[in-house]
């Protein structure tokens, strides 16, 4: 079963490509007109163990938000496309990752029911060129088309950079879980039998 995706959006704000290969980390290369953000979604990749390769073409003259926002839905779409009916997936994932002073904690549950938990004091208001308010929609926009539950947290911390950092490692490392085909879960894991 091979488990990639293809996934290309197009709107009046931006022009997004993207691959995820959910078993197969041939690839990763990120390119979206944002060096934060490429930071942030190599080491989702990374430590995810996924294949990724995003290419972005976005109104960054305006601001950071539709391309950030637009990729996180595109992330999401790649996510439930690649995993068709998520037969034999343990469907859960969570993670609690340290960066320095910083803990979060990411939890995920692929049910097929969209919903966002975010609890993040992201102080600095700016990083670089990436607005970091934007981090929450990108979730959002992730969590509503990857069909998942999705809780975020940062436990505590003080620099916004290592926040926003543990956070994306965090949601890797917990949709490595949730995504992990068990040989001993028969069918799809849930009592409905669809998820």
């Amino acid at each position: 079963m091979s488990r990639i995706a293809n996934i290309t959006r197009n709107t009046f704000e931006t022009q997004i490509k993207l691959t995820l290969a959910i078993d197969e980390q041939t690839l990763i290369s990120v390119n979206t007109g944002i060096g934060y953000l490429d930071h942030m979604l190599t080491l989702f990749a990374k430590h995810g163990r996924f294949g990724l390769q995003v290419t972005v073409n976005g109104d960054l003259n305006v601001d950071s938000h539709h391309t950030t926002e637009d990729i996180g839905i595109a992330l999401g779409e790649a996510f439930t496309q690649a995993l068709g009916d998520k037969s034999g997936i343990e469907r859960y994932g969570a993670q609690l990752i340290p960066m320095d002073e910083t803990l979060s904690r990411a939890v995920v549950d692929l049910s097929g029911r969209a919903y966002l938990v975010f609890q993040a004091e992201l102080t600095a208001p700016l990083l670089g060129s990436f607005e970091t308010e934007v981090v929450e929609d990108f979730w959002q926009g992730f969590a509503d088309q990857a069909r998942a539950n999705v809780h975020i947290e940062v436990l505590y911390g003080r620099n916004t950079h290592h926040k926003i950092e543990s956070i994306f490692k965090a949601m890797g490392r917990a949709m490595r879980q949730a995504v992990t085909i068990n040989p001993e879960i028969k069918g799809i894991n849930s009592t409905k039998g669809v998820i």
